[in-house]
């Protein structure tokens, strides 16, 4: 009564008939040539023999790529301020000077409400000529100073914009804010744990689906998080702002993107 055979058993069993085929083959080739000589195997030999390698060969073995993504959230905790001040004047001393005491009167007012001297930094200047209709000649000079200030309190930062603004009278320009995280290390710790999670769960899906079992991970390469988004931009001038700015942190997102090879079973 014949005995079935696994798919691996046959294999096997090739492997050793092809082994036996090679031997003897080596064994007559070498007869053959007679002392001294250089034995020979025959090219169908060789060819039984490949392909009961490669079946053993093809009974495991393969990989997959996949990414996984990994998307957290949280509460911004910081506010970033770009700000500045322009005038006008008759003569480039007299432009930058008026520029000088707008943007001097602006960073004391936001001293005396809490902001640190080491988070305002200068961030632009600028002086350029004002022309009058079609005249080669300059009718006055204008005088730009910019500030970038960061806001660590945003329960505050709405009394403090109103500040500065109020400080630098109608010279005041504000250029825009956005919010963002001071620290993003446990975001991105879990976003990290999410995008691997992802990224292994659809490696297990393919494989089921093609009918192997997943192996463990070859490599994993992850690509940069973006950067802060923009929660609010625009240009404004203003004489007086007799309120606080409304500020509205919302949530901002962290992302984590991965790249994964995996064996299969």
């Amino acid at each position: 009564m014949p005995v079935p055979l696994t798919p691996t058993q046959r294999a096997l069993a090739a492997g050793v008939a092809a082994a036996g085929l090679l031997i003897g083959a080596f064994a007559a080739g070498a007869a053959q040539a007679g002392p001294g000589g250089v034995a020979t195997i025959p090219a169908r030999t060789l060819a039984v023999q490949a392909a009961g390698v490669a079946g053993t060969a093809g009974a495991s073995g393969g990989r997959i790529t996949v990414t996984g993504t990994g998307v957290v959230s949280g509460t911004p905790d910081r506010l970033m301020l770009s700000m500045g001040v322009q005038t006008s004047d008759s003569s480039v001393g007299a432009a930058l000077q008026r520029a000088n005491r707008a943007v001097r009167a602006v960073t004391a007012a936001l001293a005396r409400t809490g902001v640190r001297h080491s988070d305002i930094q200068t961030s632009g200047l600028s002086v350029q000529p004002e022309y009058n209709g079609g005249s080669a000649l300059p009718a006055g000079y204008e005088a730009s100073e910019s500030i970038a200030v960061t806001l660590r309190t945003l329960a505050a930062a709405g009394t403090q914009i109103s500040a500065a603004v109020r400080a630098g009278g109608n010279a005041t320009q504000v250029d825009g804010v956005s919010l963002n995280l001071s620290d993003t290390s446990p975001l991105l710790a879990a976003a990290r744990a999410r995008a691997a999670a992802d990224a292994r769960a659809k490696a297990a899906q393919y494989a089921r689906g093609v009918g192997r079992t997943l192996g463990p991970v070859v490599s994993m390469s992850e690509q940069g998080p973006p950067g802060p988004p923009v929660i609010a931009q625009g240009a404004a001038r203003s004489a007086a702002t007799p309120s606080a700015v409304p500020i509205s942190p919302g949530r901002q997102q962290v992302t984590v993107t991965v790249t994964a090879v995996f064996a299969l079973g």
